[in-house]
């Protein structure tokens, strides 16, 4: 029973919880007039979409765009779709032979025709986005500072939870031998305020029941031959997360030796993924090229989000007027 000022008018609303969310209802009056508008909102991550880029995506010949369920091996019904938010020409280029098992959107207004260059790929819907997707600035948690490098030249750095941190870069080497860091033990979270380079050869392993966070401020370059990856890869995609936290462009060059797990959020950053095998996850960047191999595996886990969850907000599902029957 709240009133409007200086006229006869007022409204009421009520919130309540549901299995699949928040139902509102409002009810306003003027007069001896009453409207009533319900809305059901649910709770929407960074990784509603396989890919997502603010500009170009370039997917090479005979990559094919899918998803799975990490948490549902039994869940094949797949809701798949790639996109960009600019309206620019070739904003997403499909080479020949590209699938996508799903939808292909650009930015709100875009010519479908124009945006994607299509070289000869199957794909479902081409469509111009009625909303873009808000894409946060993610703030890093508060870490121990450990005001140091990670480094490992010619051997194997085990960090473990207890080393969750902020350091100022990671520096892998290769002399004789690859230097190696390995996770283990648990979740390990670290803030990384400089730049992360692997050398060739070199490697961040991510063991079974373990799993890696990292927030980059800097850039990051792999050599030939390097490797960014868990143990496991067909695993949870979540199993691996990295996020872009600098205050201006940022360059990710990630390669994995076989198969690629990780879920990247880097809308300022261009991110190039080189993978011997498939990928999995989700990523949303500023500008995605695939130069892989392999086939790009969206986890559909990724959609089912808690409160907690980085870059977490509600939408509305759908509204509608009248009675909720």
């Amino acid at each position: 029973d709240q009133q409007l000022s200086n006229c006869d008018a007022g409204f009421s609303y009520k919130v309540e919880s549901g299995a699949d969310g928040y139902l509102i209802e409002s009810v306003g009056t003027s007069g001896l007039s009453e409207k009533r508008v319900y809305a059901t909102l649910q709770l929407q991550g960074l990784f509603e979409h396989a890919i997502l880029t603010r500009e170009t995506l370039t997917l090479k010949s005979g990559t094919v765009v899918d998803g799975y369920n990490s948490l549902d091996p039994l869940d094949t019904d797949s809701d798949v779709d790639i996109g960009t938010q600019s309206t620019s020409d070739a904003s997403i280029i499909l080479n020949n032979g590209v699938t996508v098992e799903g939808d292909v959107v650009v930015g709100i207004g875009g010519d479908p025709d124009t945006v994607i260059k299509d070289l000869g790929a199957t794909t479902g819907d081409q469509y111009a986005a009625t909303q873009n997707d808000p894409l946060p600035l993610i703030i890093p948690p508060a870490l121990p500072n450990k005001a140091t490098a990670i480094s490992a030249k010619d051997a194997t750095v085990t960090l473990t939870p207890a080393d969750s941190g902020r350091y100022t870069g990671i520096d892998l080497k290769n002399a004789s031998s690859p230097g190696v860091l390995e996770i283990s033990g648990g979740a390990v979270v670290l803030r990384v305020t400089g730049d992360i380079t692997l050398g060739q050869s070199c490697e961040i392993i991510v063991r079974d029941g373990a799993s890696l966070t990292i927030y980059a401020d800097g850039d990051i370059q792999c050599a030939n031959g390097s490797d960014i990856n868990t143990e496991n890869p067909s695993e949870a995609a979540s199993t691996f997360q990295l996020y872009a936290t600098g205050d201006g462009q940022q360059s990710f060059d990630i390669k994995a030796k076989s198969e690629f797990t990780g879920i990247i959020y880097a809308p300022n950053a261009d991110v190039q993924l080189y993978a011997g095998g498939d990928a999995y996850g989700s990523i949303v960047a500023n500008t995605f090229e695939f130069k892989s191999g392999g086939n790009y595996h969206y986890d559909e886990a990724l959609r089912n989000v808690e409160t907690d969850d980085e870059g977490v907000h509600f939408v509305v599902k759908r509204w509608y007027e009248g009675s909720p029957e």
